[in-house]
């Protein structure tokens, strides 16, 4: 038997009392309100603060750039806004609409001659997002572009919700480019969100 294995041993009959490990409560780039001032401010750092044979950390605090760290109960998350975003059919596609202002010999510039992109949004073919002629044919190639940007737009919206709950279950195991990632995404879900740009 080692020396260890009977240190080991030794310990198993005594009866220790585990000190608590602190759990992040915000990430980095997220908006909170401080209490001990009376303003919103976005955490720089996480900081967490270790002990000698502990695993975790011990204590974390916070840097939201206002001269000193604080702790997690001086800090409270941006709420959620109660109106919830409408339910999004992921159904979104491109029809052509037939070019009424040109004939196609007229616009053999453009990748589609003789027609133009309409995004529908509804299942029944109308409601959605189309564009004027006269920008159509002034800049077709970006406008096609605009169309399929569009029309992947739910699932684009759902890799950026799952990107923000994937790192939010763990933010201290995330890398911070990962981190960096997540909190613009929660950012963009929380404009779309709200209505507000």
């Amino acid at each position: 038997m080692t020396s260890r294995q009977r240190f080991t041993g030794i310990r198993a009959g005594f009866t220790t009392t585990r000190v608590p490990v602190a759990k992040a409560q915000f990430q980095r780039h997220q908006k909170v309100w401080v209490e001990a001032v009376g303003a919103w401010a976005t955490i720089d750092r996480v900081i967490p603060v270790w002990a000698r044979d502990f695993d975790e950390p011990v204590k974390i605090t916070y840097d939201v750039g206002l001269g000193r760290e604080f702790r997690g109960d001086e800090l409270r998350a941006e709420e959620a806004t109660s109106v919830s975003a409408p339910e999004v059919d992921s159904n979104w596609r491109i029809l052509r609409a037939r070019n009424k202002w040109q004939q196609p010999e007229d616009c053999t510039h453009h990748p589609f001659p003789g027609t133009f992109p309409v995004v529908v949004t509804d299942k029944e073919d109308w409601g959605g997002w189309r564009t004027p002629g006269a920008e159509y044919d002034r800049a077709p190639e970006r406008i096609e572009f605009q169309a399929r940007l569009i029309a992947h737009a739910p699932q684009l919206m759902a890799i950026a919700q799952g990107l923000r709950d994937f790192v939010a279950e763990a933010p201290h195991d995330a890398p911070v480019e990962l981190q960096a990632l997540a909190a613009t995404a929660a950012s963009i879900l929380r404009s779309v969100g709200s209505g507000k740009g």
